[in-house]
């Protein structure tokens, strides 16, 4: 009987040591190593100042950046910590009426833009904090970023088209574009007509 105690506690203690101890730092020695910036969370910092996350969505407001998609996480959106979906069915009263007023106010904020609006920018993400939007959604968006910015149209859906993320080798998920990167592209445009040098064709 105490030999299979003592056998029992020793196997408990070198299992907690190989794998609550030395795989945990192991593994972390090797992110650190080889995957620096995603192990630390896939940081963005503009001009040396921490702005959010390139695998975590924000809420944009102000007219002059583009905007993510709509958010069901937490009671304000956007809360990585309660991350999740409306769980609304296409039949759901809720989500119509959730639906129609986001995209009325879509329209109202864009009154530029044409076609139909992209889906992705009136409805919610599985996560709710989904960094992307469709390339298209950045386009519908672009003539009021050009509109507000004071930037030529062209300038715009050109910073768009050199910031989309192709299908994951090649064919898995969809082309994509990071609403972060936009804006933080969009702001150091600004500070290069401000200072007199355009670039990639944006005008002073």
């Amino acid at each position: 009987m105490i030999r299979h105690v003592v056998t029992a506690l020793r196997f408990t203690a070198i299992t907690a040591l190989l794998f609550g101890i030395a795989y945990p730092i192991a593994m972390t020695g090797l992110a650190q190593t080889v995957f620096p910036a995603q192990a630390n969370g896939s940081i963005v910092r503009f001009h040396g100042r921490v702005v959010g996350s390139d695998i975590v969505g924000q809420l944009w407001l102000q007219p002059q950046y583009f905007h993510g998609r709509p958010s069901a996480a937490g009671k304000r959106g956007y809360d990585p910590t309660a991350t999740g979906g409306t769980n609304l069915g296409p039949t759901s009263k809720k989500l119509i009426a959730t639906t129609k007023t986001a995209l009325a106010q879509l329209r109202g904020q864009n009154p530029g833009a044409a076609g139909p609006p992209p889906i992705d920018l009136v409805t919610s993400s599985g996560s709710g904090i989904d960094p992307d939007i469709s390339p298209e959604a950045a386009y519908y968006q672009a003539p009021r970023i050009a509109a507000t910015r004071h930037m030529s149209l062209r300038a715009v859906k050109r910073l768009i088209a050199q910031r989309v993320r192709g299908r994951a080798f090649g064919f898995l998920g969809e082309p994509r574009v990071n609403v972060l990167s936009l804006n933080t592209a969009l702001e150091a445009s600004r500070r290069l007509r401000v200072l007199g040098r355009p670039r990639d064709g944006v005008p002073k």
